[in-house]
C-alpha cells in the first residue's frame, strides 16, 4: 500500500498557511462581536457576523487552546520543587454538508493538533524507573508533536436512528466517552484508554476506523466499531500517517449507552466491552509456564486481549430557574485482562456542582478519586527481574520497584471567566504515585486553561 505519510514540517507549515488566512480574515473584517467581548464564544470576535454566516452556511471553523501548569508542593519521588507547562493547540473545521451539498445527514470533521512542553510527573513525581499511571497535566502525552487528530465523514440514515462514522478517530471519541474538565487524567477523558494505552489510542492519535450506531429507543443506543491497531501511529514522526503499515491487528469495541432524564435531569450510563484481535505478550510467565525474568526465556504470548467498563453521570439537583445549574455525580471502572495487561481494575468517583453562586452561575466546582490497581502478576514480574539481577536495595540504580496501588484526588473551581475562557486552578494529591510505597505521597498544585479563539 501506498505510504500517504506528510512530515512534521509540512504540517506546521500547513497550520501557518490556515492561521495566516485567519489573520487575513481579521484584516477584512470589521468584528460584529468584538475581540475579546465576554459574551462572544470566541476570544477573537465575529469578523463583522462572517463567522456567524459562514456556520449558518455549514462551514465552523474553531482554534482551541488547553495549557495546564502542575508544581511539586509537597513529597514525590524528587523533592525538589520546579513548575512545569504542557500545552495543546486544536485547528479544525467542522462541514455541514447537508447545508453545502444537500447530502441529507452528512458531516465531516477535520482536525489539526499540536502538543508541547514537559509534566511534572513524569521525574517529580513518579520514580523514573518505572513511570508512573495517572499523570498530573493530562494534556501532555503522546509525543510533543503535531498530529491530524480528525478526519472522518459520518452519514445518519431512517431518520438518524443509524450512524456510521469512517475515516481517522480515536476510540475514545465515541466509546467509554467521559469529559475533560479534571486536570489529573485518571478523571479526564476515556479511562480505558489510559490502562491499555499499548492498544487503544485516545485523542490526539488517530487511525483508522468504522463506528456503527443505533437508536433502540430515543434514549437508548447501541454501538460497535472496527480500529487499527498500529503502534505505528504513536510515533512521533507518524502524526500524519495515512498507510496501513505496521498494523498489527484490530480493537473491537462494543457498547451500550443509556441516556435517561431523571426528574427531567439528564443522565448517561455506559456499558462496554473491548476486544484486540492482535498478539500480546503476558506480563509474567514464559511458555513453560515459568516466571520468564527468571527463566531468561521470552514471555510467552496470548492470541488476544481484552476488557470491559462501565460509566455513570447523573445531574441530581437543579436551581428551579436554570436546570444547567447544580449537582452532578459521577463514576467510571475498568476491568482489564490479567494475563497482559499491566493494570488489572480502575475505579473512579466524583462530583461536580455547576452554578455554585448566583453571581458566578456559569463557574463549577469538582472533587474525585481514584483508585488504580496493578496486576499482581505484573508486581511479581518485577520481584522476580530484581532476583534475577541479585538486586534487593530500592536506592541502588539498577533496582526495578514493584508496583501495587496508587489512589488520586482533585479539587478544582472552574472560574468562567468569559465564553470563550474558563481557568481551573486545582490542587491534586497523589498516595503511593505509580503504586510505590517507597515514593512519598505528592500534594500538586495545577491550573488549567481552555480558550476558544
Amino acid at each position: 500500500m501506498p505510504d500517504f505519510s506528510f512530515s512534521r514540517d509540512s504540517a506546521i507549515s500547513t497550520l501557518r498557511l490556515l492561521g495566516g488566512c485567519t489573520a487575513l480574515g481579521f484584516a477584512t473584517y470589521a468584528q460584529a462581536a468584538p475581540a475579546f467581548d465576554s459574551d462572544s464564544p470566541w476570544m477573537l470576535g465575529d469578523w463583522n457576523g462572517t463567522r456567524t454566516e459562514l456556520a449558518e452556511k455549514g462551514y465552523d471553523f474553531k482554534l482551541n487552546y488547553t495549557g495546564e501548569m502542575g508544581s511539586n508542593l509537597h513529597g514525590g519521588y524528587d523533592h525538589d520543587r520546579t513548575a512545569r507547562y504542557s500545552d495543546q493547540f486544536g485547528l479544525g473545521t467542522h462541514l455541514d454538508l447537508q447545508k453545502i451539498l444537500g447530502w441529507d445527514d452528512a458531516e465531516f470533521q477535520l482536525t489539526i493538533t499540536k502538543r508541547s512542553g514537559n509534566n511534572i510527573s513524569n521525574d517529580r513525581i513518579n520514580d523514573p524507573r518505572v513511570g508512573g499511571f495517572t499523570s498530573a497535566q493530562e494534556v501532555w502525552g503522546r509525543g510533543q508533536t503535531t498530529r491530524l487528530t480528525q478526519m472522518w465523514y459520518q452519514q445518519k440514515f431512517f431518520d438518524q436512528k443509524l450512524d456510521i462514522k469512517v475515516g481517522r478517530f480515536g476510540e475514545g471519541e465515541d466509546f467509554n466517552s467521559f469529559p475533560c474538565d479534571f486536570q489529573n487524567l485518571a478523571f479526564c477523558g476515556s479511562q480505558v484508554g489510559n490502562w491499555v494505552g499499548g492498544i487503544w489510542y485516545n485523542w490526539p492519535v488517530s487511525q483508522w476506523a468504522l463506528r456503527v450506531k443505533y437508536h433502540l429507543t430515543p434514549e437508548l443506543y447501541a454501538q460497535v466499531g472496527a480500529y487499527e491497531q498500529n503502534p505505528s501511529n504513536l510515533d512521533r514522526g507518524n502524526g500524519f500517517k495515512l498507510s496501513g503499515s505496521g498494523t498489527q491487528g484490530a480493537v473491537l469495541p462494543v457498547e451500550l449507552v443509556w441516556t435517561p432524564k431523571l426528574n427531567d435531569l439528564p443522565g448517561e450510563y455506559r456499558a462496554g466491552y473491548y476486544y484486540s484481535s492482535a498478539k500480546a505478550s503476558d506480563v509474567y510467565k514464559d511458555q513453560n509456564g515459568q516466571p520468564a525474568a527468571l527463566s531468561g526465556e521470552a514471555y510467552r504470548s496470548a492470541s488476544s486481549k481484552h476488557g470491559v467498563w462501565f460509566g455513570a453521570q447523573q445531574q441530581i439537583t437543579s436551581i428551579a430557574s436554570d436546570h444547567s445549574r447544580g449537582l452532578s455525580v459521577f463514576a467510571n471502572a475498568t476491568m482489564h485482562d490479567k494475563k497482559t495487561n499491566a493494570i488489572d481494575n480502575y475505579v473512579q468517583a466524583g462530583v461536580v456542582y455547576k452554578g455554585p453562586f448566583d453571581a458566578r452561575a456559569k463557574d463549577d466546582i469538582g472533587f474525585a478519586l481514584a483508585r488504580v490497581h496493578v496486576n499482581p502478576a505484573f508486581r511479581k514480574n518485577a520481584e522476580a527481574s530484581n532476583q534475577a539481577h541479585a538486586v534487593y536495595d530500592y536506592d541502588d540504580p539498577s533496582f526495578l520497584p514493584p508496583q501495587d496501588t496508587e489512589y488520586s484526588a482533585e479539587l478544582y473551581y472552574g472560574v468562567h471567566l468569559a465564553n470563550w475562557l474558563t481557568v481551573r486552578p486545582n490542587l491534586q494529591y497523589i498516595r503511593h504515585p505509580g503504586g510505590v510505597n517507597e515514593v512519598d505521597d505528592a500534594l500538586i498544585a495545577g491550573i488549567k486553561i481552555q480558550s476558544s479563539f
